[in-house]
């Protein structure tokens, strides 16, 4: 292999602490050892550019494997040997559980296929994460046919355990070679770092972004994040193979015991051990026990929960990561139910639970793995690597965001403080000596914010008003300019809805001549005192657009709208949603009208519906500026109907036969007109 400059520069500053990242599968084979395992036998033999010393160093890597690694299949004959040279030294996992009857604990041995060995209570006390899913070591085993416990004999007996991880760490020289590379460099080193190439085909920057934020739940405690994709994509293969500090958990296999604390022991569980605990299979049950769903709630809030009948807050540092298979397009889900959806039955529709997600990673981005998307060049050995992110987890960087930013109304205070985790992660990987600039700042935050409102937006979806305020946006606080973040799925070709549109919901589009904008209004009507609320906008043409519409109704409400349904008994908010396109412009009033008067009516629109023109102060319906760029953007973009202002009839010819073909173009000439036309 011929190195890069990246390669050079990384073993200049980091011998070592570097191996060439693909030996690890090269040695690995059929054998079920995780990754960090492997690494931490080849950093010391294979840190070098020397293909030679390389090879030799896979040599011993591969002897110590054949004298010690167990395959679950060679478990008799290793248990032979044991008996027969009474000692012998053993990598497995080993696990510790605690027999209440007898008062001792007993190791189990997973691929030796030991199941009670005898441990000292010493060991276990010195290495608690025995007790809470077990770990890799180099396992120093006896054999003593004598040890008796009543009339069995249990011969196994765990004497040392050495597990497998650095035994001291040196966090300055990690900042102080930071320094050294640029952000690309360093970004593209933590991704080899973590197996994957990023200069691989298909792996743009998005995707790397999308892949570095798995690692943030490894450097920010208490992070909560949910990552739903396709099959083979690597969710987590992370959680397994990069880091020691990480417990994978298999669908349904959440217990208070094992999670929070056990009652009879008084033992803290694995919120308390591990860096991240990580549900596999989320789309499957999720918890054995009914009663681990609250307490989960509060853990994931606050990083506390209540032990039951103990009184007091036992407090854990453990990040929590939801990952499952999401079958269907993504686009298909959106049209049916909401991204929570395929969740286990027993959180998908529990608000509070999914309210506290910090992080909604769009895993339907990341496609399947082929052999040249690993890398082959050097990168942190996993040892290493997993001490880079554990200590990452001493520090906090939520503050930044406030030196040149000031968030915008439409988020609370959970989705701030999801905001400011995410910033802080980015910087803790791509910044550890704490040196980055305003643009840096930016990009992570639109990231952040778009992660954190796929959340909300699924919120709304589920529980209507109470998660309304879904359009996020940052100000300047050098320019007081307001930008607001969207999401991309939002921004498909099918972004117009073909089913019958929801109450208050209605598509149109603006356009200044040059820019054309697909905008998505939204109005809920609540019971109140004639209140009109407009969020999504600053733009005042906009606003007023929208304030004489709504004038004109109030003025008009006798003749169009039932008692019982007058304006003045209800509060109307009206948001904006600039789905595709620079920004929002004036000539909205006849989407906004109809939209007003489907969320006072509970009524549908008709699927696949968009409206243009714009509705005066006295009722009068003004044509449409730039009509044939309006309807191209909402046909290609899902629109079944676009109804037009009658003054725009003499412009039809302007319209591509293509989009005549697939998207109907009537016309309306006054308001009563135009309520006839869209309602389902």
């Amino acid at each position: 292999m011929e190195l890069d400059s990246l390669d050079k520069k990384v073993l200049e500053h980091y011998r070592g602490y570097v191996v060439k990242k693909d030996l690890a599968m090269t040695i690995k084979g059929g054998a079920n050892v995780p990754t960090f395992v492997l690494e931490y036998l080849l950093a010391n033999e294979c840190s070098t550019e020397d293909e030679n010393k390389i090879q030799e160093g896979l040599e011993n890597v591969k002897k110590v494997l054949r004298d010690h690694y167990v395959n679950p299949e060679e478990s008799t004959l290793i248990q032979s040997k044991l008996r027969e040279s009474r000692t012998y030294t053993i990598i497995d996992k080993i696990s510790v559980d605690l027999d209440p009857q007898k008062d001792k604990y007993w190791a189990s041995i997973s691929n030796s296929n030991i199941k009670k060995a005898n441990i000292s209570d010493l060991l276990v006390r010195k290495h608690e994460k025995l007790l809470l899913g077990g770990i890799w070591a180099i396992i120093e085993m006896e054999y003593d046919p004598f040890i008796m416990v009543g009339s069995t004999s249990y011969p196994f007996v765990v004497k040392d355990i050495k597990p497998i991880q650095l035994s001291s760490f040196d966090n300055q020289l990690l900042v102080e070679k930071r320094k050294e590379f640029t952000k690309e460099e360093w970004k593209t080193l933590l991704l080899r770092s973590a197996g994957y190439e990023p200069n691989s085909e298909g792996m743009d920057s998005r995707k790397q972004m999308l892949l570095l934020m798995r690692l943030i739940p490894l450097v920010e405690a208490n992070f909560n994040m949910v990552e739903l994709g396709p099959r083979s994509s690597g969710k987590s293969y992370i959680y397994k193979e990069i880091t020691p500090y990480a417990l994978l958990i298999s669908g349904g296999q959440g217990t208070v015991a094992r999670l929070f604390v056990n009652n009879t022991t008084g033992r803290v569980g694995s919120v308390g051990e591990w860096d991240a605990i990580c549900f596999d299979e989320s789309t499957d049950k999720l918890f054995k026990d009914r009663d681990a769903i609250p307490l989960m709630k509060d853990y994931m809030e606050s990083g506390s929960f209540s032990r039951a009948g103990k009184g007091g807050e036992i407090a854990g540092q453990a990040s929590v990561i939801y990952n499952g298979n999401i079958n269907q397009p993504v686009e298909t889900v959106l049209q049916t139910s909401n991204l929570f959806n395929p969740l286990s039955d027993e959180v998908n529709h529990d608000t509070a639970f999914l309210d506290r997600i910090n992080l909604y990673l769009p895993g339907w981005e990341i496609t399947k793995f082929g052999p040249s998307n690993f890398t082959n060049h050097f990168g942190f050995s996993t040892d290493y690597f997993s001490e880079v992110l554990k200590t990452q987890r001493k520090t906090t960087f939520y503050e930044v965001i406030d030196q040149y930013y000031s968030l915008g109304a439409h988020l609370k205070q959970r989705d701030t403080k999801s905001v400011k985790k995410i910033v802080s992660g980015f910087i803790k990987l791509l910044h550890p000596d704490g040196v980055f600039t305003k643009e840096d700042i930016q990009d992570y935050m639109t990231l952040a914010f778009e992660m954190r409102r796929r959340v909300k937006e699924q919120l709304k979806r589920i529980g209507g008003m109470e998660f309304w305020d879904t359009n996020f946006s940052y100000i300047d606080k050098t320019t007081q300019e307001e930008t607001f973040v969207g999401l991309p799925e939002e921004r498909g070709s099918n972004l117009i809805e073909r089913n019958p549109l929801p109450p208050g919901v209605c598509y149109t589009a603006t356009s200044d001549g040059d820019n054309v904008s697909l905008i998505k209004i939204e109005v809920i009507a609540v019971k109140g005192n004639g209140k009109i609320n407009i969020t999504g906008t600053n733009n005042t043409p906009v606003k007023e657009n929208i304030k004489n519409t709504y004038h004109y109704l109030l003025a008009n409400e006798k003749t169009i709208l039932s008692e019982q349904h007058s304006l003045k008994n209800y509060d109307i908010n009206i948001q904006i949603s600039n789905l595709l396109g620079p920004y929002v412009t004036e000539g909205i009033g006849s989407a906004v009208y109809v939209a007003i008067i489907s969320a006072i009516y509970c009524k549908n629109l008709k699927g696949g519906l968009a409206v243009l023109g714009n509705v005066s102060i006295g009722g009068a319906i003004e044509r449409t500026q730039h009509f044939a760029d309006k309807v191209s953007i909402l046909s290609e973009n899902g629109a079944k109907t676009v109804l037009v202002p009658i003054d725009n009839l003499n412009e039809l010819t302007t319209i591509p036969s293509s989009l005549l073909g697939k998207t109907d173009i009537p016309f309306y000439a006054n308001s009563q007109m135009l309520l006839q036309k869209v309602l389902e």
